[in-house]
């Protein structure tokens, strides 16, 4: 989930695999898969990179490489370990 920041400054979170679109007229919009339209604070580019970044960690979480996964707070829930779809053959 990335979190953004409503007109009225509270905080919400979405999840980035379902914003369809996001256009910035002048306020930024994320559009949803199900049409459900958000109004952010956030600039396109910051949510663009708020989106990226969540990605970035999932793929670090994913092949152990994420050092944000430890943070204050403590250690965060790891991803099972991807298995190869064809056998490696030496």
């Amino acid at each position: 989930m990335i979190v953004v920041t409503r007109l009225n400054g509270s905080g919400f979170a979405v999840n980035p695999d379902l914003v369809e679109r996001i256009q910035e007229t002048p306020d930024t919009t994320l559009i949803m898969v199900d049409g459900a339209k958000y109004i952010v604070r956030e600039s396109m580019a910051d949510v663009i990179d708020l989106i990226a970044a969540y990605r970035a960690r999932i793929v670090g979480m994913a092949y152990g490489t994420d050092t944000a996964a430890h943070d204050a707070t403590g250690p965060q829930p790891t991803l099972a370990a991807v298995a190869p779809i064809h056998p490696v053959s030496s």
